[in-house]
Parts: structure tokens; sequence; C-alpha cells
């Protein structure tokens, strides 16, 4: 049990009362602790599998875990629930969520989903979708769920104001109409949990009763909401192990509070704290290097990363003309390696801070023939072909669903426009009943016969379907759904030049679906949740052999042998906007220092003198965490042939004198009077960042700032 484990590992494992918390260094084996503590519960401290919950962040995450426990336990896992927060949070709401006025079979939209109930409701109030901009309010109404704001609350605090006051009305009414529908966005699956157990003593006092054991992985990625979650299922038996790594915190874009973890001592008195540095994937040089990024960040807990392993090569750094010799710089390195035998394409990650530096990137790749692939662009779920058939299922699984029945009915197209379905929404609403009900006897007054011939046609076989799902396979329902709408040969007629495409994705979701069937997911319920809780890069297992491109936000958690971060320029790593702030600047710092510690033998860090972004093309000043980094640790390389790169000759001995100091008082010709706040050697210039007053804080190079000494 305790086997090919350190000192450190073992005492997480073995103190298992009360609570715990483990800050776990980037590749220092925290999931073979929380397994092996898993086990070691149920082994050697006689803990009913029963009475284990354990929590992580993505579904791949949760099955790698499962297995591993499995494995350890010999099968001896019945009743142990180990998932992400929204799939344990779901398994309740199915349960419990009758107490909030909904029906068990509710569903889940997605993104795209909940966008069309809020064009629907700013419609619907004859506001304007310009002023109140969709994704705008679902983002909103998204960071008040996290806060336990709701409607009311936020209404009643915003009265005064015409445009919050409006926000609350959409905010209200999109919650109405996701009740009407017995439907739940993302955001409300942990909410309405929350409310429940906060309202309901009983309901609270069962689970904490059941969930005597609680382990929650990546805790520095938990947000307010889920703290209260962990809080109240915690707050009986107080037997709480999170492990996290505050210096991998970064998502607070999406609601990560990175405080849950810095404060977890003070929220949960009595906690032990131990540490895991020990790393056992990257090389010295590349830990090093991790190290002396994240120390200069103030909001952290101090640890150090080391490791067994050899010191193993330098980092490996370019700055080319542009980023199409960037590009094509990476390319050939990766071409080359695999040539000589060393790594195969499957070993490769090239790591971006945004989605439009991977242009430059493909068009490299597509000229060299090199086989790639881009994670965290159109998910596979999200796909119009694939939404379309999950709309049917949805529909035929919760009649009340209003959006997967608008969209269901008008693919094929059955003459049932934008004013038909106004006029069926609106009798649904006047009558308390669902828009499949009206579709079953459609008033002759309101629609033409071919029109109530259709809808009458179109309602039998949802109703028809509903039938067959309660003994039929998801994935034979599929293939009746596909065989009996019409809906490929749509695709035909509408878009033939996209009509393999979508064949194509529409047979990897009955794949998909047997899959899953393989798995256990038998039903349809089971299947619908599942699909709405999976992401795209979740579903990359790495065994084909492709280079990865993605975010550095989406290779949180994974791993390979050679890593190239692009980019690595002042306005793109960090970013424009982080740059002015200390609390964003320290999350990029922490994003820095996952990218980097996602190499295991080989990091390559490259930038540019000029980069062409958004239309625009400006001069690229390297990236402050350049001087972060111990000059011992890396090397420069020209590249070869016709992609010659210029040397980048380290900084300390390229720079010339500034004739600023911090404090002193300038003029610009544009931005006015402002003082400068700190002095950067870039290359062969000086960064010189200046507080303007009224104009903000600004960072200009020194040769060309043409500034005058006040």
């Amino acid at each position: 049990m305790l086997d090919n484990l350190n000192k450190e590992q073992i005492d997480a494992v073995i103190c298992t009362e009360g609570p715990l918390l483990v800050l776990a260094g980037a590749g220092s084996g925290k999931t073979r602790v929380i397994t092996r503590r898993i086990a070691y519960l149920v082994k050697e401290k006689g803990v009913s599998p029963y009475n284990i919950l354990a929590i992580t962040f993505t579904n791949k995450a949760a099955k790698e875990m499962k297995q591993r426990v499995d494995e350890l336990l010999a099968g001896r896992t019945e009743g142990m629930i180990i998932s992400t927060f929204h799939s344990a949070c779901v398994r309740i709401l199915r349960r419990q969520i009758t107490k909030l006025g909904f029906s068990s079979n509710f569903n889940i939209y997605d993104t795209q989903d909940s966008l069309s109930l809020i064009k629907t409701v700013i419609k619907d109030l004859e506001l304007s979708d310009s002023q109140f901009n969709p994704k705008s309010m679902l983002s909103h109404f998204g960071s008040l769920k996290d806060e336990m704001i709701g409607p009311e609350e936020y209404t009643d605090s915003h009265a005064s104001n015409f445009y919050e006051k409006n926000i609350g009305r959409i905010y209200t009414e999109y919650q109405k109409r996701l009740k009407k529908n017995n439907a739940l966005d993302f955001d409300d699956i942990i909410s309405h949990t929350v409310k429940i157990f906060q309202n309901h003593g009983d309901v609270l006092a069962y689970y904490q009763d059941r969930f005597r054991y609680i382990l929650v992985d990546e805790y520095q990625d938990t947000n307010k909401l889920q703290f209260v979650l962990i809080d109240l299922l915690s707050g009986r038996y107080r037997n709480l192990c999170v492990v996290g790594d505050d210096d991998q915190s970064i998502f607070m874009w999406r609601g990560a509070d990175i405080r849950n973890i810095l404060s977890f001592e003070k929220n949960f008195r009595g906690t032990n704290v131990i540490k895991l540095e020990q790393n056992y994937r990257s090389t010295q040089t590349i830990l090093a290097a991790a190290n002396d990024v994240i120390r200069h960040n103030e909001g952290r807990k101090e640890k150090k990363l080391w490791t067994e392993k050899k010191e193993g090569d330098k980092i490996r750094i370019n700055r080319s003309e542009n980023e199409y010799h960037e590009s094509r710089f990476i390319v050939n390195e990766i071409r080359s390696l695999v040539e000589q035998g060393v790594y195969e394409y499957n070993d490769f990650a090239i790591l971006y801070r945004m989605n439009a530096q991977s242009r430059s990137v493909e068009d490299a790749f597509l000229a060299s023939g090199v086989p790639y692939k881009v994670f965290g662009s159109m998910e596979f779920y999200k796909r119009k072909e694939v939404k379309d058939v999950l709309s049917y299922l949805k529909l035929i699984y919760n009649e009340f669903d209003s959006v997967s029945f608008e969209r269901a009915v008008s693919v094929p197209k059955r003459g049932i426009g934008n004013s038909s379905l106004v006029k069926i929404r609106t009798e649904a609403e006047s009558k308390d009943i669902s828009m499949l009900k009206v579709a079953e006897s459609p008033d002759p007054g309101q629609f033409g016969a071919a029109q109530k011939k259709n809808l009458e046609g179109f309602a039998a076989f949802i109703n028809d379907m509903r039938m067959k799902a309660e003994t039929m396979k998801p994935s034979l329902l599929i293939g009746e759904v596909i065989e009996n709408t019409g809906i490929i040969d749509e695709y035909m007629k509408a878009e033939p030049f996209e009509y393999e495409t979508r064949v194509e994705n529409i047979r990897e979701l009955i794949s998909i679906a047997i899959q899953y069937e393989k798995d256990g997911i038998t039903t349809l319920a089971e299947l619908l949740e599942t699909v709405s809780l999976v992401s795209d890069v979740e579903t990359t297992e790495g065994s084909e052999r492709y280079v990865s491109l993605m975010t550095l936000h989406s290779a949180k958690g994974l791993e390979f042998p050679v890593v190239f971060i692009c980019g690595f320029e002042e306005g793109i790593f960090p970013s424009e906007r982080s740059a002015l702030e200390q609390k964003l600047l320290e999350e990029e710092r922490r994003l820095c220092y996952v990218g980097i510690t996602r190499a295991m033998e080989l990091l390559y860090l490259t930038c540019t003198k000029n980069r062409t972004i958004f239309g625009k093309t400006r001069y690229a000043m390297i990236s402050r965490f350049f001087s972060d980094i111990d000059p011992g640790l890396y090397e420069y390389d020209e590249g070869s042939g016709t992609d010659r790169m210029h040397v980048f000759v380290p900084l300390e001995n390229k720079n010339k004198g500034t004739d600023y100091q911090p404090g002193e008082r300038v003029l610009h010709k544009r931005f006015g009077r402002g003082t400068v706040l700190n002095i950067t050697k870039d290359g062969d210039d000086n960064i010189l960042e200046i507080d303007f007053e009224g104009k903000g804080k600004r960072r200009l190079m020194e040769e060309y700032a043409n500034l005058e000494k006040m």
C-alpha cells in the first residue's frame, strides 16, 4: 500500500483524520497519493467505500483515478463516488431537485443552448441584444451564481440603475424559463445543490453522514460556490483532504479563487499541512527555471521543486524576425528531432497564450506535412450536426425543453418558421404546457394544413421515440433518429460542401455512444449527462502520432517530453491587460510556471522581433519572465538553412545604459506628464514603465519614447 512512496507522500496517505492540506507541486505524484490514500482508508482503516467522496475537475482525471483505485482495491469500490464536482452534484440533484420544483429528468444546457434561451428572453422583454449582449449576460449570470447571488438579490440591490435593473429582469426571466423548460445551465448544477443543502437540513445531514471522508483534487481551482459545497458536506466529520498547488492556480478568469487554498488552515482549524516537492516528471534544469519564475510571486506558499533525475539539456531560446520564421523554426526543429529517431510526433506540444497565435503555426505545419492537431478549437459536441441530433435526444428525454424543441423541429425543415415558433411558444406559456404538447394538436386557425400535419407527425415521432428509449440502447436510438428524420438528406441539400464532414461527425456520435455503453452507460439519461459534462481536451489519449497544439490553459494536467512555448513576449505573455495589475500579473506568472512544468526533457521558449496579431504589426518586446530565469539555465540557437535565426545574445551582456531613474518625472508628446516606475533591460534597449497622469500605466521603449525630463 505504501510501496514506492516517498516520506511526504506516505505522511499524506496515512494522515486520515481531520482536515489535511497537501501542497502538491507540479509532477509530484499527487494522483498516486490520492488513490493510495483512498485504498488505505478502505484496506487499513476499514472505511466503507460508500462513505468516500473524491472530487476532481475533469472527467479524464476522474476516470484515471477510478481505474487506479479499482486496481488497488481489486474492485471493492461499490458505492464510492469518484467524479467531478458537476457529476457528483448531478447525481445528488437527480434525487433531490424536486425540492426546488424541478423534475428529476432535467436537461443540462450547454453554452449554445443557454445563449439561445437568453436571446429569446431579451427579445421578449423588448430589449436590445446589442446593448445587452447575450454572451456577456450569460458570463455575468455565471459569475453571480458563483458568488451565490440570485436574481431577486441582484434586482433588489440594483433597482436604482436603469441598465442593471434590466440585467436583473433578464436574469430573473432566464432562470424562470430554465425552470419551465425543466433545464439547468452549467452554473446551476452546483448552485442548486448548495441551495438544497442550505434550505433542507435533513438532506444535508444525509449526505454528511454518507460522505465521511472527502478528498478534493486541484483545490486551487475551486471557486466560492465549490468552497461552500465542500464546507457544508464536511461539516460533521471534518475528514477533509484537499490536494492542490497555489502556484498552478490559473483559472481566475472563470471564477477560481486562490484564497481558498491560501486560507485553508484559517477556514479549517486544526489543519495538517504536507508539502510534496519532489518532482517525478521533469529534469532539474526545467524545474530550476520554473522555480526561478514562480518565486517572484508574493501570493503563494513557499515551496521548491526538486528531482533525483539528471540535470538535463539547457532550455533553448530563439528570437526570430516574425511569427512565420518562429513557426518554421518550431516545425523544422520537430522534424529534425523525429528524423534523428529521438522522438515521435506525439511527444511534442506547442503551447501559446491565445488561440490567435495558432494560425501561423498551423500554416507552417500544413506546408511541411508534419501531422498536428489543434485542441480547444470547435469542440465536437458543439458542432451543428451533433447538436441537431442531441436536440432530438434531449427532447425525447424531457418534453419541456423548449430550446431543444425549437432546434429539432427546424432540422430538417418542416415549414415551421420563427412566426410559427412564436405562436407555439405563446400557446404553451398561456396553457402552462410544453411546446411539444401544443405540436400534438395544433390549432387549425393558427397553422396551415401542411404545417399542422408536419407538427403532428413530429410530435408523434418524438413520443414514439420516448417509449422506445425506455428499453433501447442510446446508440440504436441515435440510429433511429437519424434514419427516420431525414436529417442527413437535409445536409446534402442545404450544405453539400459540408455534407461528408457532418455525416462523419454524426457517425462518430454513434461510435461514442457504443463506447460509453461498453463502459456501463446504457440509458439515454446517462448518455446525455455524460456528454454534457465532457470537454474537447479531455478526449485526447495522446496515442496517435501528431503534434499537439493548444493554449497554456488547456495544457494544465498534461505532460510532454518536448514543449515549445511560443510568443514569449510582452503584451502576449504576460498579456497586455495583466501587465498593469499585480493580481493578474501573478496569475500570468503562475501560467508560465504551468507551461514550463509541462516539459519532461526539452523546453523551447520562442519569441519574435516583430509580430502581426489582430491585424496590427508591432515591435515585440521580450517577456519579462525571461529575466526571472538564471542565464546559466538556457542557451540560444540560430536555426539553419533558409530559416536562419538571429543569435539571441544573453540579455545582461547587450544592454546600453539608461538616462532615467525610477521616480523621475517625464513628459511625453501624446500621454503628457508621468512618473517612471520601473526600468527593464530588453536586448539593446530598455523598457520604461511609466504612470501617466489620467492615462494610466504604459510600457515604452526608451529609444523611441522621445521623452523630456521635467
